[in-house]
């Protein structure tokens, strides 16, 4: 009996092969509230142009912040490709909200506190947790995760399909490397 209930409890934690999206598969639906605090609609982009949603831990964070900044810094040539960049972390819209004004980020935030949207695309997920930031008041607060995703990288064709997945992200490299990956998906 103790077996069977360890059993059910590791299939329970893990993700399932079938729930992992793949390179080919169409691209989740999903809504989520962004940084703004209204909701975001995968359908109004996913189609329409390409699309790269990264997944990352948390906000304020030093891998997490290196590359959010590096999508900052590339911002430029990746919209110039047709590309609308979306981070997606169990951060709150506030902790969100925060961050993106910090950093100067042109992109939007989704705050995936439950893990729904993570666990669509089987981006792994872990119990949240909270990190230090500093608001426009110069006060430092804390900020809670209600789930901490796994660093993910997704690009979605204009066709609505998955077009490359990395799921062993370097932080500071992501964007050259997915500017690489839209390179080679606009010829």
């Amino acid at each position: 009996m103790r077996t069977v209930m360890m059993l059910s409890l590791t299939l329970a934690l893990t993700p399932s092969l079938e729930a992992q999206t793949k390179v080919g598969d169409p691209a989740p639906s999903f809504e989520s509230k962004g940084d703004d605090g209204k909701t975001f609609k995968s359908a109004d982009v996913v189609g329409k142009k390409v699309v790269v949603i990264y997944f990352y831990p948390a906000d304020f964070t030093g891998g997490c912040t290196k590359q959010a900044c590096a999508y900052r810094d590339d911002f430029k040539k990746l919209t110039d490709k047709g590309v609308e960049v979306i981070g997606v972390s169990g951060d709150s819209v506030e902790g969100h909200s925060m961050f993106k004004a910090f950093h100067k980020l042109p992109f939007t935030l989704l705050a995936d506190e439950d893990g729904s949207v993570a666990k669509k695309f089987g981006v792994p997920v872990n119990k949240g947790g909270t990190s230090k930031a500093t608001d426009k008041d110069g006060k430092q607060v804390e900020i809670k995760q209600g789930v901490r995703a796994a660093r993910w990288t997704f690009v979605i064709g204009k066709d609505g399909k998955i077009a490359h997945v990395d799921n062993a992200v370097k932080a500071a490299d992501d964007s050259k490397a997915i500017g690489e990956v839209v390179e080679k998906l606009n010829k």
